[in-house]
């Protein structure tokens, strides 16, 4: 009896047992699979939607966007419209053409300014010998300046209005380029304003410029507000976010990619249309900063050297950079200004990302600066006095 009690105990058993394994089997697959379904979902709308800000990217990655994007498969090569496929041969053709200096090769120096030259004086000294291998134009886009140097008489171009931070900047530096270019003899082009200075002697400045194979424009990536922030998707579908650079606006640029800016329409008029102040949501985008910067990243990224060989000093963390008063013109100030080998840029996110890198040219790293900016028209007695002598050993 007590054999069969024991029995009947482990036939309960074996009754209920298997119901008890029955239910659990059924619940962890389930939940398992929800699970599974929940990611999937998550990552297609991540890769169908993907984040439009730097904050959002660090919800899917502590390395942001790029990480993201690096684990998704890549987006299916979308067909380019007839205006692209017609601005892409022009580009292709103009940089397989073979640059060629001169006889009588000669730099375009290009004045953006509202008015006066405070620092003509400074210029006459910089220019005085070098007859022959320099252009001078200037677009005074207020009123004609009254000029004490000969290589700025009769030097005004065809000028209108400028306004800061709109497209008329852009139009101010094409114009200036499109008569700079009618002299077959100008190779290389830099743009100046009203506030810049020369840091080395003419020879020095000819001979980085001329002899580097390269475009001096800025260009670096800012995932920040003030970077690609200002993106907007009407430039969609010839610029892509993932395209878009900023960078100052004082370049020099050889012939090629000045014939190239005056050949652009289409990347030209995405800019003008949908970079400007007051866009929506009440966002601000300013052209000069951002077409030339996007434009070449696209196009020719290996042709600039991403800084900008005049310098500014953005130190004091506001909207403009540091303008240089009298006191501040030492001849410790000049010599630290010249002698930097490093390119530095500061993106806009709220935790900053500073981006230091070489200054390299003709693959040696180099002194990144032949000019600088903001002097004030009060500096110019000390800079007489003391330029070029700082550069010397």
């Amino acid at each position: 009896m007590k054999t069969a009690h024991t029995w009947r105990l482990g036939m309960k058993d074996m009754q209920i047992l298997p119901m008890s394994r029955h239910r659990s089997h059924l619940k962890k697959p389930t939940w398992i699979i929800i699970l599974v379904s929940l990611v999937i979902v998550f990552l297609i709308c991540a890769y169908v939607y993907p984040p439009q800000n730097s904050t959002a990217c660090y919800v899917f990655s502590s390395h942001g966007c790029k990480a993201l994007s690096n684990w998704l498969p890549p987006a299916p090569v979308r067909e380019l419209t007839d205006d692209e496929i017609a601005s892409r041969v022009v580009i292709r053709d103009i940089l397989s053409m073979r640059p060629s200096l001169s006889e009588n090769s000669k730099l375009a120096f290009l004045f953006l300014t509202p008015g006066a030259l405070p620092f003509e004086k400074l210029w006459d000294k910089f220019f005085q010998g070098h007859e022959g291998r320099f252009s001078v134009y200037v677009h005074a886009s207020k009123q004609k300046p009254v000029h004490f140097s000969r290589y700025f008489v009769n030097r005004e171009i065809r000028s209108d209005k400028v306004v800061w931070g709109k497209i008329s900047m852009v139009n101010a530096e094409r114009r200036l380029l499109s008569n700079a270019l009618k002299d077959p003899d100008n190779q290389h082009f830099v743009l100046l304003s009203d506030s810049c200075i020369p840091l080395r002697d003419f020879d020095y400045v000819y001979n980085y410029l001329m002899y580097a194979n390269t475009s001096f424009i800025d260009s670096f990536e800012d995932p920040g507000p003030h970077g690609s922030g200002r993106y907007s998707e009407h430039m969609l579908p010839e610029v892509e976010k993932k395209d878009f650079r900023k960078g100052a606006q004082w370049f020099t640029m050889k012939r090629q990619h000045a014939v190239i800016i005056m050949a652009d329409s289409l990347y030209y008029t995405k800019f003008r249309d949908y970079c400007k102040p007051g866009m929506e949501y009440g966002r601000n985008c300013y052209s000069d900063e951002h077409y030339l910067p996007t434009f070449f990243h696209m196009f020719d990224p290996a042709g600039i050297a991403n800084w900008s060989v005049t310098h500014v000093d953005w130190s004091e963390g506001k909207w403009h950079p540091k303008s240089y008063r009298k006191q501040d013109v030492t001849y410790e100030l000049m010599r630290n200004i010249t002698y930097i080998t490093e390119s530095l840029h500061v993106t806009s996110e709220e935790v900053k990302e500073i981006q230091i890198r070489p200054c390299l040219r003709n693959g040696n790293q180099r002194p990144c600066y032949l000019f600088a900016r903001k002097f004030l028209p009060e500096t110019l007695d000390n800079l007489m006095f003391i330029f070029p002598n700082y550069t010397s050993s």
